[in-house]
């Protein structure tokens, strides 16, 4: 075990040194580590049940920063105001994927109850930009998409959470009717989440404005705070009996609205130490949960994870964004690239404990076979597509997505979209 360590250390720092020129092609980062964790795995060199315990630390720990820190991100002000697509695609697209992929599983899942579709339908519904990393860093595309495609992939995963819990706590019921009222668990999980999350991010964001007017604090103390303050979020929640995921989402887009671009941190931290958290999800992902979910991809999973990428979100994008002024081409982009990622794999692990076995083992399987299948398409796709994608645009002069216009609401004011160029998408 300790030469796989070795060979995984001296691995992620040769990678550290090629991140950025990897990054525009079709070597992803969850494709590299995700397959580097499936090697080590198979060789013998860090068997799977030595490492086990590691995966559900580090899956939480990253769900919780994952939830807080794109939260915090976004101005909920300037989404309403200015960004037609992100809010459509959030408010309409989401619950349609839902509802679509919902449908779209019934006949490769047969026996299934309801509530367990609707539950994979939810937890293969979030997106994962960083997945499709060529075409969010690529600044032929035109600042307008890059930024939809950021934005949606950073809140759906929290506004998917809420349907995920509740179609578990369905298809827990429907397993165990005797000794839990499965319904009341997840209504109060439901309710009290979010007000411990949304007092803890107004107190916190309000705490650190007060702290830096009289000059009590420095932007690398501020950055611990606030990982602190996403955990306190969290475990305040789980407490007093509240979901503590949901907290530290809601208790991100508190803070983050608080401080209204004044947590410059939170984007150095995303960009940089947050990496490494989520390198480390992808390669227990593939070193402990792949192999194991390669055993179970029959046809009807494949065939349910296809439908999922090439139909049901495409389709509910498509919908979505009737009536606005996207055109046919970047609804078709924006459809085929909403990667399932590390949202996609810690929804199911963190459901799987309760749902029962006959399911368990099943929605996790299909979760895992989601994520190493959606990296492997969309990071083959994604610097292709994002050039076919700008050339075309800028062929055809589509005045939505070419436009761009400096706006003083910034809807992302610490990243490097925001700092070019901002315009109204209608």
């Amino acid at each position: 075990m300790t030469i796989g360590l070795a060979i995984l250390a001296t691995f992620v720092a040769g990678f550290a040194l090629i991140a950025k020129r990897l990054s525009s092609t079709i070597l992803t980062a969850p494709i590299i580590f995700i397959g580097l964790g499936i090697a080590l795995s198979t060789s013998g060199l860090l068997p799977p049940e030595k490492i086990e315990g590691g995966l559900h630390l580090v899956a939480e720990a990253a769900l919780i920063l994952l939830l807080f820190l794109d939260a915090a991100q976004v101005d909920l002000g300037a989404l309403r105001r200015d960004h037609v697509w992100s809010s459509r695609m959030l408010a309409v697209g989401l619950p349609l994927t839902i509802v679509i992929g919902t449908l779209a599983a019934w006949p490769f899942l047969p026996g299934w109850p309801l509530c367990a579709l609707a539950l994979v339908a939810s937890i293969l519904a979030p997106t994962d930009a960083a997945l499709g990393q060529a075409v969010v860093s690529n600044d032929q595309v035109p600042v307008n998409s890059r930024r939809t495609l950021i934005v949606e992939s950073g809140l759906n995963d929290g506004l998917a959470l809420p349907a995920v819990l509740l179609f578990a706590s369905l298809a827990a019921q429907e397993i165990d009717r005797e000794n839990i009222d499965w319904l009341l668990l997840g209504a109060k999980q439901l309710g009290l989440g979010p007000l411990v999350g949304a007092a803890a991010g107004y107190v916190g964001g309000a705490a650190l404005i007060w702290a830096q007017r009289h000059d009590l604090t420095s932007e690398a103390f501020e950055g611990i705070g606030a990982v602190a303050l996403a955990a306190s979020a969290y475990f305040v929640a789980v407490q007093i009996g509240g979901n503590g995921f949901i907290a530290a989402f809601v208790a991100g887009l508190f803070f983050g609205n608080v401080l209204k671009g004044r947590c410059k941190f939170v984007y150095e931290f995303t960009e940089s130490e947050g990496q490494i958290l989520t390198w480390g999800a992808f390669f227990l992902l593939g070193a402990v949960l792949v192999p194991e979910a390669l055993k179970h991809l029959t046809p009807e999973v494949l065939g349910l994870i296809l439908v999922s990428l090439f139909v049901v979100r495409p389709t509910a994008i498509w919908l979505s964004l009737l009536g606005t002024r996207a055109s046919v081409t970047t609804r078709l982009f924006f459809g085929w690239f909403g990667p399932r990622g590390l949202a996609t794999a810690l929804f199911a692990l963190l459901v799987v404990k309760d749902i029962g076995p006959e399911l368990a083992e099943p929605v996790l399987h299909i979760a895992v076979n989601a994520v190493w299948i959606s990296a492997l398409l969309h990071g083959l796709t994604a610097a292709f597509g994002a050039k076919m994608y700008a050339a075309r645009i800028a062929s055809i002069g589509d005045c939505a997505e070419l436009e761009a216009v400096e706006r003083s609401a910034k809807l992302l004011p610490g990243s490097t979209l925001s700092k070019n160029s901002h315009g109204r998408q209608g």
